[in-house]
């Protein structure tokens, strides 16, 4: 037995604070324990306190008390107490809470109390030990106490056995004596029958045997004999154990559990070895000593009270289990289960009367009864009533069991019917029947009382079909057997067993009454039928009639109830009777009489006095005056003459009144006669009772037996029976004979009994005695003896006072045989005429007055239609010729054939309604065919069309309609109706039913929704053959995206010249290139296989490419189709790997596609390559890239130099770069060329230069010659002529003259600044060289003309010159050349340094230049970038600036990427690149990072949540430890998205993998537990969709759920969540993380609620939470009981319940053994690198597996 601790009752103090005794009460409903000696805590079945009581004293002067035994009542309502001053209290504390305690016993004894018990079966024993070794008896009923045994040795512990009758007692010298109570409330002693080696305080009464222990520290195991059974000792072990204080037994006795210092050792009882084994010990530091233990009366709890006073409770269970998400199963011993409804929380508790183990355990019936079985025995049990039965069985596995009757069980196995009784251990009968089924069996058992029964059990059932056997099932005989010549569907008894209905295959009712064997139909067609529940009324349902059968003994007295639809249901409650029918509007209820059922039930049952009762509350109605008089017929049957006078009397019978009461007189003097009886014997009174009853020839027969022939004779005349007593005067030989016949003649006559009289006359005096019925008024008499007598029809006054008093009294037909016979014909035909007996007028007719027959048959007819005769009047109509009058007669009677022969021989304009109502009545019998016929005839074609519409034949109603142009009328209807059979799924008629109405468009679309395309073509081939092409695009498209390639290639190929090239492009598109291939050979030229070819080679690549193109011979083929496509890269593949010789025209075709594209350094790679390379430098010449022309020229093709050179100086004196292009054309060797160029450009001097310096002095002479002609011709002299002198003083060596000459020379005579820097450097260096004096003013003066001209750079190397070194650096600051100026000042002027820098941080903030500004201040020069948006930049600057720099650069690189661009994975790209420190600073940051990567889709790749992961686990391992006490929230936050990314990592890696789903589905799952910090919606849609996928409807019907009430939350169309009793005691957080626009679709919520909304009709769904064998929602880490968290398994993230794999790093990281094999045994089978990763992972994060856990996977 597993003990789990559930929940502390009461504190442990500091000190000591004994708790002594504990104890449950029976009904496990209350907790007693004692603690500080005298207080007695009270606590509920959850442990909460709720009440106290302190220990009264027993008399004043005792200071110092403690309890010492407490003990409950067996029927929980008291409680006593054993106390050490002496005395023994009961106290009333009340089946509830709440209700006044009181003390109302006290027994005083002589000295203190050791131990009490209060034995469950002894209801008002209470036994208790005293210290001087008496065991004693408290009778509570008795008032008093007594001894049961006397000892010499103090008492220290009493216990009870299991089953409560007989007590053991342990003593301080170790004996052990037996007392066995008997059922009078005495007992025998058995004596000592153990003697154990030392005083046993712990003491157990077990099922078979007895345990002691105690502080020998010893455990045996003893026989009720005293016999040594096992011993189990723990003095010597390696655990030190102290002794034993206590124990206790479970109520099934087969478990003991013993209490010692801070441990408690569990006991159970193994049935299959025979032999006590101990489970696992429960060490409980910091205890102490266990003193008092407790199980509660179901087994299912342990309380435990502790030295230092603290009460604790355990729960003890073998093992526990969820049933059906209904019910949790706890087995708290191997024969006893208690098993507990999750919803309302009740339970029952099951065992085992044989103590044998329990195999199997089901709930059936509604949940409302269970079974069991055991090796040897069957248990069945209702949980409503508590009732169980156990009986010998065998398990087969193919019992059925059925609870339609509420006492009985019916259990079928092997053809065998077997019931049982709940409450009772024995099989109630078992019967031979293949007939098994609820409502072939009908069992009755005492549902009703019935007066003078004390017993009704009985049972009918189908021996076979026909045959029925009736057993009375308190002796098991039969009662009788029917049989019946139809099948049987259906039977069942009536509540008391007397009356059976059953019902046969024909839908006949039959009732048949038990007592009498009768058997009488009740109701045909009979489709329901129910006895009204306490009462013998039946309801019963035949098509329309609601029928209903109060008085059971007159079934044929049947009331009926016209309905309008099926019975559904029978109802009776709160004094009212109804019958339930569903009728097309709705439900409706229809009363029954009450009054009726009521009466009639008291009735049956013979309970008169309850129908009096009933009646006296009723008013005086006829309906009740009906009631008295049946009540009072009854009363007077059974004799019971209180009740019919009082019937008498309450109908305002008098005469009764006063009869009954002379026969109570008779009564009485009977009693006062026979003195012994009851007087109901006398002759008299039974005589009196028999005229009573009507029975005078009882009477008579009672009377004459005592030969008191006057007084039967008087009694015969005084209920008016003359005949009577006049025959027994006559039989009795009575002397006054004669004198009483007249005497009785003279009373009719005084009496007016003239017809009595006449009666009398008749044998002697005819007409006297017709002359008396006359005067009496009986005429048809008179009539009938005139007729008779033929001397009386001569007497014609007599005649004719008898035909007129014939006449008057409306007797027309004897009146007319009256003149009929006395020859009065037309006065006889009149008669017959008037009194309707038109066959003997007719008769008459035919012989006296033939012409006037037809007139008479026509009467006839009339005459028979009044009488409702219809049918028998047609053939009259047609007799007389009235053929209308013969057609309606017919229509009225239903004899529509008739009418129709008749309507056949008329004219049809005049009878075509006849003709109609003919054929409705045709159509409501289901003739369609005669209906639309004579529906026709009658002219009313619309009429068949609705008929037919109405009976859904929608194909003949549209052929009618076309045959009569009515298809407008009711083309509307067919549409409709089509679409109506297209829902259904019913195709082939809706098409049939749409082609019939022309409404071809519509079959088509039909079809083309349920997909069946051959059909949509079939159609559109037969209808739109046009469009046929157009078709077969479409479907094909559709079938594509099915994925139809087949059957969309079938279409494609039809639909046109250029279909197969679609269908190519198909199964390109979808990489099915065989197909593509096949298709383009089959339909298209041989280029077009080879194009798929190439297409097909290049989706393969390598190797299979040129395997593939060489296969069809085309290497060369593709290598050219791919250069000419630009698919360079495939066309060198396959040119490197097969055809290495086109490798150069490969790589001339790339340089020519790359030079079109603007890519000249690559194409001329590739024309190299090729062979070409003048192409490439033609290429670079014509784009005026000198520089790689000339490279290219130069190693390559060198004869192409020249060439290059010339042109880029052509180029360069185009963009006037002349000294460029003279230096290109020297160094072409081409000086002819530049002075060329200078002339051209007017620039004669340079002309003249270079003719001086390269070419020979005749065409230097030449040239200066053409240059003077051309001065001349021109106007005032330009700069370039003011130079010419300049240079004319220079070379004479007249160096002022020169300086003089070149600084004339100014902006206002030329713009080049080119020429003015040359002349002004000209100037200068010629005075630094030849004029120094002058050398500072002049370089001064150029300085100056140069910052004008802002030609800062030359303006600075003047001063430089002159050593002015702050004009300098402002003049390299003006040229922003801040390199110069830093070092002019760093090296010349150090003053100036600062100022510098200044200016250029200034310049740099103002113009932007964060990256020149960061070499200046590397902060401001960041901060800059990143104001840039320039991360990359700033991050690789910041590396330069130091450790601390970069890392404070990342880290807002990161929060940029996380905040402001929702890029997560850049962030942790960022982080892995660049280094996460473990600094408190980013903490915030990395779980910002966590959190957005953590809220993706499950689908994200395996890679990025690793990251993650490794990530955090190095940052959580590198924090200092005063870092992760500082910091300790933020840390336990990363450490919990570390657990986070590793089950994120988990799910990944087991995703791909089908034996690893479960995991899959718990992880995902479970972080619904993280929806306050992970996004909600998209984890619940995930967990949902997932469960609904694997086939969890229950729970996933719940997330789906929640998840709408989030999404309507975010829409805004909710303000909050709605509260929701589904995750209660769960961790599922209610606080939600819910982002700002949901991530699930609209078209994802409707699919969702649409789901919802069919799952909440599905009864199959379980809409809770899954339990695990906690009892808790299976994903929830909490328990709710105790308020502790479980430890998540680091392989699902599900709470660790069972055997747990645990790491050598830390506790907290465990895994459940079961789930670690599996993911490691699918790593290894799998060999997959996520799984393997996964595994090095948790040995990195949580270290090797311990030892303990080493087998976890062998």
């Amino acid at each position: 037995m597993n003990v789990r601790h559930l929940s502390t009752l009461t504190e442990a103090q500091s000190g000591a604070a004994r708790v002594t005794c504990i104890a449950w009460s029976p009904n496990s409903l209350k907790l007693a324990a004692v603690v500080n000696k005298k207080t007695i805590f009270l606590y509920d079945e959850n442990g909460e306190r709720r009440d106290k009581i302190t220990a009264k004293a027993g008399d004043k002067t005792t200071k110092v008390l403690q309890v010492q035994g407490v003990a409950f009542s067996p029927d929980s309502t008291r409680l006593a107490t054993g106390q050490t001053d002496n005395c023994i209290f009961v106290y009333r504390i009340g089946e509830k809470w709440g209700e006044k305690k009181a003390l109302v016993q006290k027994f005083s004894q002589s000295c203190p109390v050791t131990c009490l018990i209060w034995p469950p079966q002894q209801q008002s024993f209470i036994i208790f030990g005293l210290m001087e070794g008496k065991v004693r008896v408290a009778d509570t009923n008795r008032q008093k106490s007594y001894t049961l045994y006397s000892t010499n040795s103090y008492v220290c512990s009493v216990v009870a056995s299991p089953k409560g009758d007989a007590i053991i007692s342990g003593h301080a010298d170790g004996s052990i004596y037996r007392y066995t109570f008997d059922s009078s409330g005495g007992g025998v002693s058995s004596g000592r029958v153990i003697r154990h080696g030392c005083p046993p305080y712990a003491l157990a009464w077990a099922s078979n045997c007895i345990l002691a222990a105690g502080c020998d520290t010893k455990l045996i195991v003893y026989s009720m004999e005293g016999k040594v059974l096992q011993n189990f000792d723990y003095s010597g072990g390696e655990v030190s154990e102290k002794e034993f204080t206590t124990a206790a037994t479970s109520p099934s006795g087969q478990t003991v559990v013993l209490g010692s210092f801070n441990r408690l050792r569990v006991f159970g009882w193994k049935a299959g070895a025979q032999m006590w084994e101990e489970g696992k010990v429960k060490n409980i530091e910091n205890l102490y000593t266990v003193t008092a233990l407790s199980f509660r009366g179901d087994g299912s709890r342990l309380a435990l009270g502790s030295l230092c006073g603290a009460v604790e409770m355990y729960d003890c269970c073998l093992r526990r289990t969820i049933y059906k998400n209904k019910f949790e199963m706890t087995y708290v011993g191997i024969s006893q289960v208690i098993i507990r409804n999750l919803g309302s929380g009740t339970r029952v508790s099951l065992n085992s009367l044989t103590d044998s183990a329990l195999e199997r355990v089901q709930i059936m019936g509604n949940d409302r009864y269970m079974v069991a079985y055991t090796p040897s025995t069957l248990i069945v049990g209702d949980m409503e009533e508590q009732k169980t039965s156990e009986i010998p069985w065998h398990y087969t596995g193919s019992e059925k069991f059925y609870f339609e009757t509420e006492k009985v069980c019916m259990v079928f196995n092997a053809g065998e019917l077997t019931l049982l009784e709940y409450g009772t251990n024995d099989v109630l009968c078992a019967v031979r029947t293949e007939l098994i089924n609820p409502h072939l069996v009908s069992v009755r058992m005492n549902e009703r009382a019935v007066r003078d029964v004390t017993s009704m059990k009985y049972m009918a059932y189908l021996v076979d079909w026909k045959t029925i056997s009736i057993l009375d099932l308190s002796d098991g005989s039969e009662v009788t057997t029917l049989s019946h010549p139809v099948k049987i569907d259906w039977l069942e008894l009536n509540e008391t067993g007397t009356k059976l209905l059953f019902r046969d295959k024909r839908l006949k009712l039959w009732l048949f009454d038990i007592h009498t064997r009768e058997k009488i139909g009740i109701v045909s067609y009979c489709t329901y039928v129910q006895w009204v529940p306490q009462s013998d009324v039946v309801v019963a349902q035949s098509r329309s009639t609601l029928s209903v059968v109060y008085n059971i003994d007159c079934p044929d007295q049947i009331t009926p109830l016209q309905i309008k639809g099926d019975i559904v249901d029978l109802a009776r409650q709160n004094g009212k009777t109804e019958v339930i029918v569903s009728e097309p509007s709705g439900q409706v209820s229809y009363v029954l009489d009450e009054g009726l059922i009521e009466f009639g039930t008291a009735m049956y049952d013979g309970d008169f006095n309850r129908a009096t009762v009933f009646l006296e509350g009723l008013d005086k109605t006829p309906e009740t005056m009906a009631m008295w008089r049946q009540l009072g017929e009854q009363a007077l049957a059974d004799k019971q003459l209180a009740v019919a006078r009082r019937c008498a009397a309450a109908q305002g019978d008098i005469d009764l009144v006063d009869y009954i009461d002379s026969v109570q007189e008779q009564v009485t003097a009977a009693k006062e006669e026979e003195q012994d009886g009851d007087g109901m014997q006398h002759y008299t009174v039974q005589a009196s009772l028999a005229v009573m009853d009507n029975n005078c020839q009882l009477a008579e027969n009672l009377l004459l037996s005592q030969g008191r022939v006057d007084d039967a004779m008087g009694m015969y005349r005084s209920v008016h029976k003359w005949d009577e007593a006049l025959a027994v005067a006559e039989r009795e030989r009575h002397p006054n004979l004669e004198a009483i016949k007249a005497e009785y003649f003279e009373s009719l006559m005084s009496t007016g009994r003239e017809a009595k009289a006449a009666q009398l006359k008749e044998s002697t005096d005819v007409r006297t005695a017709v002359q008396l019925y006359l005067k009496a008024g009986m005429t048809a008499v008179a009539g009938r003896l005139v007729i008779n007598y033929p001397n009386l029809r001569t007497e014609m006054d007599l005649v004719e006072r008898v035909g007129s008093a014939l006449l008057a009294g409306g007797l027309y037909a004897q009146a007319g045989g009256l003149w009929e016979s006395t020859q009065q014909f037309q006065r006889a035909l009149d008669a017959f005429r008037k009194g309707g007996n038109f066959h003997r007028a007719v008769e008459l007719s035919r012989q006296a007055f033939p012409n006037e027959v037809v007139v008479l048959e026509e009467e006839w007819g009339d005459y028979l239609c009044q009488m409702k005769k219809l049918d028998a009047a047609i053939p009259h109509y047609i007799e007389a010729g009235r053929s209308i009058k013969a057609v309606e007669a017919a229509l009225q009677a239903k004899q529509w054939n008739k009418a129709i022969v008749i309507l056949n021989t008329l004219e049809r304009q005049t009878v075509a309604h006849y003709y109609v109502q003919v054929a409705d009545a045709y159509a409501n019998f289901r003739e369609y065919k005669n209906a639309e016929r004579y529906y026709i005839e009658g002219g009313e074609a619309s009429k068949a069309i609705d008929m037919y519409i109405g009976a859904n034949r929608w194909i003949d109603a549209y052929r009618l309609a076309v045959q009569n142009n009515l298809q407008e009328r009711i083309s509307a209807d067919f549409i409709a109706h089509g679409q109506d059979l297209e829902r259904k799924g019913r195709y082939k008629e809706a098409e049939k039913l749409y082609i019939t109405t022309e409404e071809y468009d519509m079959a088509i679309a039909m079809y083309k929704r349920a997909k069946r395309y051959d059909k949509v073509v079939r159609l559109i081939k037969q209808y739109h053959p046009d469009t046929l092409e157009e078709t077969y695009k479409i479907l094909a498209e559709e079938l594509e995206a099915e994925k139809q390639f087949s059957m969309a290639e079938q279409y494609l190929c039809r639909s046109g010249a250029d279909g197969w090239k679609k269908t190519v492009q198909m199964y390109c598109r979808h990489d099915l290139w065989e197909d593509a291939h096949r298709v383009a050979k089959e339909f298209g030229a041989d280029d077009a296989g080879n194009q798929v070819a190439y297409r097909w080679a290049k989706f393969l690549g390598g190797d299979s490419a040129v395997k593939l193109l060489s296969k069809f011979n085309i290497l060369d083929h593709a290598i050219d189709f791919a250069c000419d496509s630009q698919h360079f890269e495939f066309a060198f593949e396959i040119a490197k790997m097969a055809v290495k010789e086109k490798l150069p025209h490969v790589h001339c075709k790339v340089g020519n596609a790359l030079e079109d594209e603007g890519k000249f350094d690559e194409a001329a790679e590739h024309f190299v390559l090729g062979g070409q390379p003048k192409e490439a430098v033609l290429m670079f010449v014509h784009n005026h890239d000198w520089d790689k022309a000339r490279r290219v020229a130069e190693e390559h093709h060198p004869e192409s130099l020249s060439d290059v050179l010339v042109g880029q100086g052509r180029t360069s004196f185009e963009a006037k770069e002349y000294t460029k292009a003279e230096a290109f054309l020297l160094r072409a060797q081409r000086p002819d060329v530049a002075v060329g160029f200078y002339k051209g450009a007017g620039m004669w001097q340079d002309a003249i230069r270079i003719a001086k310096e390269y070419m020979s002095k005749k065409a230097l002479a030449e040239l200066q010659l053409e240059y003077d002609q051309h001065l001349n011709a021109q106007g005032p002299k330009s700069a370039e002529e003011m130079l010419l002198p300049a240079q004319t003083w220079e070379q004479s060596g007249d160096h002022e003259q020169a300086i003089q000459a070149y600084l004339k020379i100014t902006s206002r005579h030329t713009e080049d600044k080119h020429l003015l820097q040359q002349v002004w450097n000209k100037a200068a260096e010629l005075a630094e060289k030849f004029v120094p004096q002058s050398f500072n003013e002049i370089s001064v003066l150029v300085a100056e003309r140069f910052a004008e001209m802002q030609m800062y750079k030359q303006a600075a190397e003047c001063y430089f010159k002159v050593d002015d070194y702050k004009s300098c650096i402002d003049m390299f600051v003006a040229a922003e050349d801040w390199k110069k100026a830093r070092r002019v000042a760093t090296q010349y002027a150090t003053e100036y340094v600062q100022y510098v820098d200044q200016l250029q941080g200034q310049y740099l903030e103002k113009k932007g230049d964060a990256k020149a500004l960061v070499n200046v201040d590397a902060i401001a020069g960041l901060d800059m970038l990143v104001q840039q948006g320039e991360w990359e930049q700033c991050i690789e600057l910041a590396k330069e600036k130091g450790e601390a720099v970069h890392e404070k650069y990342v880290a807002r690189y990161a929060a940029h990427l996380i905040q402001e661009r929702n890029k997560p994975t850049d962030a942790l790209a960022l982080f892995r690149k660049a280094g996460a420190p473990a600094k408190h600073q980013n903490f915030q940051c990395y779980l910002e990072m966590a959190r957005g990567i953590l809220n993706m889709e499950m689908t994200a790749p395996y890679r990025l949540f690793a990251a993650l992961r490794d990530m955090l686990l190095t940052i959580i391992q590198d924090i200092p430890n005063n870092v992760k006490i500082s910091y300790k929230d933020q840390v336990a936050s990363l450490e919990l998205y570390l657990r986070l990314a590793h089950f994120f990592a988990m799910r990944s890696a087991c995703m791909p993998h089908a034996n690893l789903r479960t995991i899959v589905i718990r992880i995902t799952t479970a972080m619904i537990r993280y929806t306050n910090l992970l996004s909600a919606d998209r984890k619940y849609f995930e967990a949902a969709n997932l469960l609904k996928e694997n086939g969890h409807n229950g729970i996933a019907y719940i997330f789906f759920n929640r998840l709408l009430d989030i999404c309507e939350v975010i829409d805004g169309t909710a303000d909050q969540l709605s509260p929701t009793d589904d995750f209660i005691d769960t961790d599922v957080p209610e606080e939600l993380d819910l982002p700002e626009k949901s991530s699930v679709t609209t078209d994802d919520r409707s699919e969702i609620s649409d789901w919802v909304v069919a799952m909440s009709m599905d009864p199959s769904v379980d809409q809770v939470l899954p339990l695990d064998s906690r009892g808790f929602y299976e994903a929830s880490l909490l328990n709710p009981t105790t308020g502790e968290t479980d430890t998540a398994c680091l392989v699902t993230c599900y709470p660790v319940i069972n055997q747990a794999v645990e790491f050598s790093r830390s506790l907290s990281l465990i895994a459940d053994k079961e789930y670690w094999n599996k993911f490691v045994m699918a790593t290894k089978v799998s060999h997959s690198q996520e799984c393997q990763d996964v595994v090095r992972f948790i040995k990195k994060w949580c270290g090797s597996q311990s030892s303990a856990a080493s087998f976890a996977f062998k």
